[in-house]
C-alpha cells in the first residue's frame, strides 16, 4: 500500500454493504442507510472493480460482506449488555457503525483505527455527505506494521484496565504474521472479558469451484493497486495458535453456522462462504 494514499480496497465493503440496501430482499442482514452515501460504484475505480461486482460469486461475497460486520455487530451487543463501555474497530475503513449506531451503543466509546490516509478518505466523504461525526467516536490513526495498538491508543482517551471488545474485518490478509501476532498480543494485555471478533482468509488450497477462481481473482486485484495479500490462514491452524497465546476462548463460526444463523430463509441468492472466516475470542 502506498503510505500517502488511501486504500483502494477499503472501498469493496462499503459498496457490498450499499448494494444490499437496494438489491437484496427483506429483511436486510444489515440495515446500512450510511454507506449508500459513502461510495460512488460510477467513480474513477468503476473498471478496476468490475472484475468483482460482476462476478458470478459476487452474491456470495456480498454475504461474506454483510454478515461479517452483522456477527461483530451482534457480538458488540452482547458485550454492552453486560456492561462493556469501549469499543475499537481495527482497520475500520468506510465502516459506518458510528454513524448509524442504535441507542444501546451512545453510552459505548468508540476507537476508530487506521491508517491515517484512509481517514482522511472517509472524513472527506463523511463531511460531502453532511454527516458529522458522533461525539462518542475517536479517530486514531495507525500503520499497523509499525504503531503499536498501545501507542496509538495512548494518545487517546481509551481506559487500558476496562474491558473492551475489538472488530477487525478484512484487515489480517494484508498483514504479516508478525503484525497480526502483535496486534492479538495486545488483546490479551486488555482485561479479562475483552473480545475481538476478526475474519481471515483461507490458503487458495482449501477452496473449490467457483470460490476458488473468485478469491484468486480478489488476490489479484488487490496486488494490482498495491494492497497484496500477506496472511492466510486454516481455521484449525489459526485456533490452535489463539488457544496456544492463551485466550479463553476461540468460537470459530463456520460457514454452516453464518447460514444457520442468518441466511436459511433467504431467497435471494445470498448464501455462505467459505473463503473468508471469522472467528471470536475472548481473553
Amino acid at each position: 500500500m502506498d503510505e500517502a494514499k488511501p486504500s483502494r480496497t477499503s472501498d469493496i465493503p462499503a459498496i457490498m454493504r450499499a448494494l444490499h440496501q437496494s438489491t437484496d430482499d427483506e429483511p436486510k442482514i444489515l440495515v446500512d442507510p450510511i454507506a449508500p452515501k459513502l461510495v460512488d460504484i460510477a467513480g474513477p475505480d468503476a473498471n478496476w472493480l468490475a472484475p468483482m461486482l460482476g462476478h458470478p460469486f459476487a452474491r456470495q461475497w456480498r454475504a461474506g460482506f454483510l454478515i461479517r460486520s452483522r456477527y461483530a455487530e451482534d457480538c458488540l451487543a452482547e458485550c454492552v449488555a453486560r456492561g462493556l463501555t469501549q469499543y475499537l474497530i481495527l482497520g475500520a475503513g468506510l465502516d459506518t457503525f458510528s454513524y448509524r449506531q442504535p441507542a444501546w451503543a451512545q453510552a459505548v466509546s468508540i476507537f476508530e483505527i487506521d491508517h491515517p490516509a484512509t481517514q482522511g478518505l472517509k472524513r472527506g466523504r463523511l463531511a460531502k455527505s453532511s454527516i458529522t461525526p458522533p461525539s462518542n467516536l475517536t479517530f486514531v490513526p495507525i500503520d499497523f506494521e509499525t504503531t503499536s495498538l498501545r501507542q496509538a491508543l495512548g494518545a487517546t482517551a481509551f481506559v487500558f484496565d476496562r474491558p473492551a471488545f475489538c472488530s477487525w474485518l478484512g484487515v489480517t490478509q494484508y498483514l504479516t504474521a508478525a503484525a497480526i501476532e502483535a496486534t492479538l498480543a495486545f488483546m490479551l494485555l486488555l482485561p479479562r472479558g475483552s473480545e475481538i471478533v476478526f475474519s481471515f482468509i483461507l490458503p487458495q488450497h482449501a477452496l473449490s469451484g467457483i470460490e476458488e477462481e473468485a478469491v484468486a481473482t480478489a488476490a489479484a486485484k488487490s496486488a494490482e493497486v498495491g494492497e497484496p495479500w500477506l496472511s492466510r490462514f486454516h481455521p484449525s491452524d489459526i485456533a490452535t495458535q489463539l488457544r496456544r497465546m492463551g485466550f479463553s476462548e476461540v468460537i470459530h463460526l463456520t460457514p454452516e453456522q453464518v447460514h444457520e444463523r442468518y441466511l436459511k430463509d433467504r431467497h435471494d441468492g445470498l448464501t455462505a462462504r467459505r473463503g473468508e472466516q471469522l472467528m471470536r475470542v475472548i481473553t
